[in-house]
């Protein structure tokens, strides 16, 4: 293996399109896609981007409390929005007539919660997704793109200090503890993190981790079987105005601003220096809409990034001074939490050759717009209630 470089809702009427996917051009806009989860906080972009686009667009959405709170004022009037589970059969046959492809968003999200609300995420990502599958294989759907995440990489990418490769490192919880965060080798040197492409084997750290390979695997061996079209996008930490500022188990940055619009310090474990690569949710949406377009991405599994990489607590510094309050010290909790990785950002190479894909909104650029949304909607704190859920368990240690 090679080195790595880091780096009201209208048009009720149900249309059936018709037609077999054809290998010899971009598939055409104008064609009538089901989002699953269209109304979260990515769901909402895609389904914008893909309005603005020509394409035609219905929703799947359970409106989880947790996500949604009590309201949906968000949702755009141009879609046609059924409300169900992924889970009923009955509703996922009514929202795949008349579909030509299907954007697969739904899904409950957090490494934490999956360790300790185990059956509710295996029964939202993968019996959902299996019951996706039965029902898109009654149709002529052609094609289908899945959310995946970078998560199912376990650990990133490494080298040692001879410049030698390591893709299957794991860290020992029970050893972890100031001073011994980073990954070590066999002989205990120092490993340092590269940037990770898809080639890299996965390692399922986490019980969301599963879920997502599960769901990913499940549509590219349903593609094969069924001769239909599937790419399963590996997104790495997802930002941007809208979303769940009240959810504690949503992305780290919503969960940094929620602290900061309370006037409380960000709550970081470990020791901070941890990396991460932060992508734009704009910049997803246009991915998936690629993802959908692009003949030559059928078949893969890409990963959705910026290829650059920020340590968190640099992340949440530069969050406090784009939001005012850059006296607000992040919390080095220096505890270890179940499931969570040390490093691990993108190598988006092959999103660039395959999809055309580049980033446009770096985050050192984006944070202004998302503090100026963080302002205006307003949030509730409850990280404090998921420390306690994870301690109570014994998964923070």
């Amino acid at each position: 293996m090679k080195k790595k470089p880091q780096t009201s809702r209208n048009n009720s009427t149900q249309v059936w399109f018709g037609g077999f996917f054809n290998p010899s051009r971009e598939l055409s806009v104008n064609k009538r896609v089901l989002v699953t989860g269209g109304c979260g906080f990515i769901g909402r972009y895609v389904t914008s981007e893909l309005l603005e686009n020509g394409y035609q667009v219905r929703v799947l959405d359970s409106f989880v409390e947790q996500v949604h709170g009590q309201g949906d004022a968000s949702i755009d009037p141009r879609i046609e929005l059924l409300r169900g589970d992924v889970r009923d059969a009955m509703a996922m046959r009514q929202a795949l007539d008349g579909i030509d492809m299907v954007v697969h968003l739904a899904a409950e999200v957090g490494v934490g919660q999956s360790m300790y609300e185990i059956a509710r995420y295996v029964g939202a990502n993968d019996l959902g997704t299996a019951v996706l599958l039965e029902e898109i294989a009654r149709t002529q759907i052609q094609r289908i793109v899945v959310a995946s995440s970078m998560s199912v990489y376990g650990e990133g990418l490494y080298e040692d200090q001879g410049g030698r490769l390591h893709n299957n490192v794991r860290r020992n919880l029970s050893r972890l503890g100031p001073s011994a965060w980073e990954p070590l080798d066999s002989q205990g040197h120092p490993l340092s993190p590269i940037a990770t492409d898809e080639e890299k084997p996965v390692d399922l750290a986490s019980i969301y981790a599963l879920t997502k390979y599960a769901q990913e695997r499940s549509v590219l061996i349903f593609a094969e079987a069924y001769r239909r079209e599937a790419v399963a996008l590996r997104l790495f930490n997802v930002f941007g105005p809208g979303q769940a500022l009240s959810n504690p188990y949503t992305g780290v940055l919503a969960n940094f601003a929620s602290r900061l619009a309370a006037g409380q310090a960000p709550m970081i474990f470990e020791d901070g220096r941890q990396r991460r690569d932060f992508v734009h949710v704009r910049d997803v949406a246009r991915a998936f809409r690629q993802a959908l377009e692009k003949p030559q991405a059928s078949g893969h599994v890409i990963n959705i990034g910026s290829g650059v990489s920020w340590s968190v607590e640099e992340v949440a510094r530069l969050l406090a001074e784009a939001m005012g309050v850059s006296e607000i010290a992040p919390e080095i909790l220096q505890k270890a939490r179940a499931g969570d990785i040390r490093n691990c950002f993108a190598d988006i190479s092959k999103a660039r050759e395959l999809l055309g894909y580049q980033p446009q909104f770096p985050l050192d650029q984006s944070l202004g717009e998302l503090a100026a949304w963080v302002r205006e909607a307003g949030s509730v704190d409850r990280g404090p209630e998921m420390r306690r859920q994870l301690e109570e368990r014994g998964l923070v240690s």
